[in-house]
């Protein structure tokens, strides 16, 4: 049975003596009788290894009024990430999300979505310059997230979720990297000016055929500046035409492996094996319907429930009365229950199918909570040790783990940083 911590607070650098205590205990605890680890000898050494590696989420939604005294992620929220979660949990970093709900591809549409996407910079650069500065910083290059940790802070990076917010204005994306912007996401739901999206929202599936000339452009822009490249949510034409493309390697910030459920953001194996030979990452998600498939069963008795409720779109989902909200959640709990879902042991399936796959060094986390992220054991940044747990459990070398944690995406950050250099010195 795995035993799972929630809201512990675990410090970020633990003393060297609570570390050589830590592996004290497990030289003299004795091991199974077949050689493995016991459950305290696991908790030992994920307690011991957590602390050490440098523990990134690299995708996070927030809300609109996120960074103000009603939603204050410095004192804590009931969101799932916040400050006190993130020292909670022993999470260093995240990325919270200017996300951007796709809209009209209009003059209008654009500066709608451009004033919507400065509002989430304002809210960061707000919480993080002048509501608690001496608590976060925002990491601007790779290198800037361990000076940031040596100086007892959090960081946060900065991510756009769909590329709708540069409209069709290439030099949006230099305004956006000057804001810190070091990833984006190309598109979400709904093909855009950039290309296709993985669910295009009953527009043509194929409206590019993957990326648009404009996007194309993007791409290189992306690459001349050292944005992250982020593959999440588009459609696989749009990545290929990526991979052919970039000059450096590419994210997905918060997808799954799409041989372990058939959500479309998910990665199948042939863009896996094109992420590998990219250099690139994939960030698995804390989304229960993008780590595994439910029975036809569940999904009937889901389906019926809204029904009957009258829940029968996103906006009667939004406009639920407190009454309304309680008796779904009950009666969903309810099914839950009968049909259980993905919980941490299979986030970390996913973990191990793509290290299986195309190896250890493509693999990371990006939870997407607050944007629908949130499993059993795994269901707010205070809960991150658990995944630690997890991979001491299923073998994971010490290596490995720091790999996964944030290895892996600051090695990717880096290369990008770098093909950016060069880029830059060739056109002086």
């Amino acid at each position: 049975m795995i035993r799972q911590f929630s809201g512990r607070p675990w410090a970020r650098s633990l003393s060297l003596l609570t570390l050589l205590t830590g592996f004290t205990f497990l030289l003299s605890c004795q091991s199974g009788s077949d050689g493995t680890m016991t459950e305290e000898e696991v908790l030992a050494h994920a307690q011991a290894i957590h602390a050490e590696a440098i523990t990134i989420d690299t995708h996070n939604d927030i809300l609109g009024n996120w960074g103000t005294p009603e939603i204050d992620p410095c004192t804590g929220t009931d969101m799932k990430v916040d400050l006190p979660k993130m020292v909670a949990g022993g999470l260093d970093m995240t990325f919270p999300a200017v996300y951007v709900g796709q809209g009209p591809r209009t003059p209008e549409g654009n500066a709608a979505v451009k004033e919507a996407a400065m509002e989430k910079f304002r809210a960061v650069h707000r919480v993080a310059e002048e509501m608690c500065p001496d608590q976060v910083a925002i990491a601007y290059r790779a290198d800037d997230v361990e000076r940031i940790l040596s100086e007892g802070k959090r960081v946060y990076g900065i991510g756009i979720e769909n590329g709708y917010a540069i409209g069709h204005d290439l030099s949006l994306v230099q305004q956006y990297y000057d804001l810190g912007t070091r990833y984006i996401t190309l598109t979400h739901s709904g093909n855009n000016d950039i290309g296709d999206s993985s669910t295009p929202r009953g527009e043509p599936a194929e409206e590019w055929g993957g990326l648009s000339p404009f996007g194309e452009e993007v791409v290189r822009e992306m690459n001349r500046l050292g944005i992250m490249i982020d593959l999440s949510h588009v459609s696989d034409n749009t990545a290929r035409d990526v991979f052919a493309l970039s000059q450096a390697p590419v994210i997905a910030s918060h997808s799954g492996a799409q041989a372990l459920a058939s959500a479309p953001r998910d990665m199948n194996d042939e863009l896996l094996q094109l992420l590998k030979e990219n250099g690139g990452v994939i960030q698995i998600v804390a989304l229960g319907s993008y780590l595994q498939d439910d029975p036809p069963e569940k999904v009937e008795a889901t389906n019926a429930l809204r029904e009957e409720l009258g829940l029968t779109d996103r906006g009667a989902m939004r406009n639920m009365t407190d009454e309304a909200r309680a008796t779904y959640q009950a009666r969903m709990e309810e099914i839950e229950a009968q049909w259980p879902g993905p919980d941490v042991s299979t986030f970390v399936d996913h973990i191990d199918y793509v290290k299986n796959l195309i190896g250890v060094d493509h693999v990371g986390i990006g939870t997407d909570f607050d944007g629908g992220g949130g499993i059993p054991g795994f269901n707010d940044a205070s809960e991150a040790m658990n995944v630690t747990v997890e991979l001491v459990r299923r073998g994971y070398t010490d290596e490995e783990i720091k790999k996964i944690w944030g290895g892996n995406l600051l090695r990717v950050w880096r290369e990008v940083e770098r093909v950016a250099a060069e880029i830059q010195q060739q056109a002086t």
